[in-house]
């Protein structure tokens, strides 16, 4: 929309305010009064069924700005209740956007008021336009529910595309943290520092995992998902090609950061891209593709840099360049296919579409108004995730939970070489070879976590459709028992390579993998079925933590097993791997009484 529509189309004039009598809406969600607690979000969220609609008019002399909510009682008459009427996900997305200040733009008129701003003249000697009789013809929105330009209509070939692409981003940006551990002992020769200097190269990449999604989940709500990994993906690749390139440690490790920072985008924009494209109940087999590239990445990438390094031609530089021309290849695949999914976005395509065409400036989309300031992106994606980490038990424990198999994932980067190539003494290259048992491994319990989401899809039906977010816990559980048993096997089995065959401990593997989808895919699904209203802020306090602990784990992890030895290291993380079983247990017990009791679950 043009300036002057936005600055004039919230005031009105004495004659437009009688006319329609008092019937003008300032853009809320229904059931919202003022949209400035959370709690009373969360209390109205579960009427919640329409987008955001006004009835704001153009105005000749600015008037007295006084914003009233529209809910189902004071609808329009000639508005069908269902023409714009979204799923519940969508209208928890619609909440996120609202809940992190995105659509602050009555709060700026009257804060402007308050200051005494007056309102830009249109220039030329000219008075402000004429007013609209109505605006609400003027927005466009979806047509129905089964309208074929909403991406849940999108055909199955297509949804297929996006999401190879989504999850091809993210494979590449896992796949760099791990790769760039094998050229660690030439790095540390190179640069004449200790093993757990050059390690950093590791922990600041992931710690750009916890840094980097506080900025890009908000730019993708606002500018949509394609442009914000479009910039993610060339960001990226021109930081490995950075580190490829650099010649002092220290800019290797700065470049590293970034590149995890800015790479990170994927983290965020892939669960919120397939959300866009699924419903509930077929999220939940779409988020094993999402957990599949986080997990396997990282087991496949010491297997092909466990080569480049041995090369001599080549070197631990080329670990950086191989991640780089894969940034690179995604980069052409996002330009060339991949579309937007982000629903408020295509409205404003829509909208700029049948502007161009109709020549008509007057039609927009709600979202055309939406703002969002750098200290808005700092005050609320930072500061609430952070809170509901600490006071929100569910957040808490599970955060936890996916953070402690997340450390681990990158502590077996340093367990598996420490195992096969010291103790079995195999070559470089070879001794990643033992990572495919833990790959085939995540590959039954992404197997299986789809065959559990039969009985979810089951209970949703039983329960008319309503959530039930415990529904999922059963199949933490299973991971959670799985996930000690390739630990305790693998660390015991291994210290003792003189005496036990190197395929032992590599089938360990098997249950490793398996404990690692069966707890990760559910968990994920879980935070989101309960904070349905805040789901975004849930996650990414669950990525902050996760992610601190992938980064920190790979730094103690060379000095854990050559002090406690191989098997007491295992013992000791597979006892704290068994207490955290406890988790999902107590949230069976307890956990609908916890979101009853919170500020901001969701409880239907």
């Amino acid at each position: 929309m043009s300036s002057s529509y936005n600055n004039t189309e919230s005031f009105h004039t004495a004659e437009s305010t009688s006319e329609h009598d008092g019937s003008s809406q300032a853009e809320k969600l229904p059931g919202d009064n003022t949209m400035s607690q959370d709690s009373e979000v969360k209390s109205s969220a579960s009427t919640l069924e329409h987008d955001p609609l006004s009835h704001d008019a153009y105005a000749t002399q600015p008037t007295k700005y006084e914003p009233q909510a529209l809910n189902e009682d004071n609808l329009p008459p000639d508005l069908e209740p269902n023409s714009r009427r979204e799923s519940i996900t969508e209208v928890s997305r619609e909440l996120s956007r609202v809940l992190t200040n995105a659509k602050s733009i009555e709060d700026r008129i009257r804060k402007q008021e308050e200051a005494g701003v007056p309102i830009p003249p249109m220039g030329g000697g000219k008075d402000y336009p004429p007013m609209l009789p109505d605006k609400e013809p003027y927005v466009v929105a979806f047509d129905g529910e089964n309208d074929p330009f909403h991406p849940h209509n999108w055909p199955l070939k297509t949804k297929v595309i996006q999401c190879a692409i989504i999850a091809a981003d993210t494979f590449c940006i896992a796949f760099g943290s791990a790769i760039f551990s094998e050229g660690v002992p030439q790095i540390a020769a190179r640069y004449h520092v200790a093993h757990v200097v050059a390690t950093l190269g590791i922990t600041l990449y992931v710690l750009g995992f916890a840094t980097g999604p506080v900025i890009w989940a908000p730019l993708s709500e606002l500018y949509g998902r394609r442009p914000v990994m479009l910039l993610s993906s060339v960001a990226f690749a021109s930081f490995n090609f950075a580190v490829a390139c650099s010649d002092r440690l220290e800019s290797i490790l700065i470049c590293r950061f970034f590149a995890g920072c800015l790479g990170a985008a994927p983290m965020v924009v892939a669960p919120a891209g397939f959300a866009d494209m699924f419903g509930n109940r077929t999220r939940g087999t779409v988020m094993v593709v999402y957990s599949m590239a986080v997990f396997v990445g990282p087991l496949l990438a010491p297997f092909i840099g466990g080569f480049t390094v041995a090369n001599k031609s080549l070197g631990w530089r080329w670990t950086a360049f191989i991640t780089g021309i894969l940034a690179s290849a995604n980069v052409v695949l996002v330009v060339l296919f991949q579309k937007e999914t982000h629903h408020p976005i295509l409205l404003v395509q829509k909208a700029r579409e049948i502007k161009r065409r109709t020549n008509n400036w007057g039609i927009h989309a709600p979202h055309d108004e939406f703002q969002l300031s750098v200290r808005e992106i700092v005050e609320n994606n930072l500061s609430r995730p952070l809170m509901m980490l600490f006071t929100e038990p569910i957040i808490l424990f599970i955060s936890l939970y996916n953070a402690f198999i997340y450390g681990m994932l990158y502590l077996f980067l340093t367990a598996y070489p420490f195992v096969f190539q010291e103790g079995y003494k195999m070559a470089p290259g070879v001794a990643e070879l033992p990572y495919f048992g833990m790959v085939i491994g995540e590959i039954f319990g992404g197997c299986f976590c789809i065959y559990r989401e039969k009985g979810y899809v089951r209970a949703l039906e039983a329960n008319n459709g309503k959530i039930i977010p415990e529904t999922r816990l059963p199949t933490i559980i299973w991971g959670g028992v799985a996930f000690p048993i390739g630990i305790l096997w693998f660390t015991w089995t291994g210290n003792y390579h003189n005496d036990i065959h190197w395929m032992v401990p590599t089938v360990s593997g098997l249950f490793t993998g398996f404990g690692l989808m069966g707890i990760f895919v559910p968990s994920m699904n879980y935070i989101i079925d309960s904070y349905l209203v805040f789901a975004a802020s849930a996650m990414a306090a669950n990525t902050f933590l996760r992610s601190s602990f992938g980064a920190v784990f790979p730094l103690f992890a060379s000095f854990m097993f050559q002090n406690m030895h191989t098997n007491w290291a295992g013992l000791l993380l597979g006892l704290f791997s068994i207490l955290l079983i406890a988790c999902p247990i107590l949230f069976v017990i307890y956990g609908k009484r916890l979101r009853q009791r919170s500020k901001y679950a969701f409880d239907l």
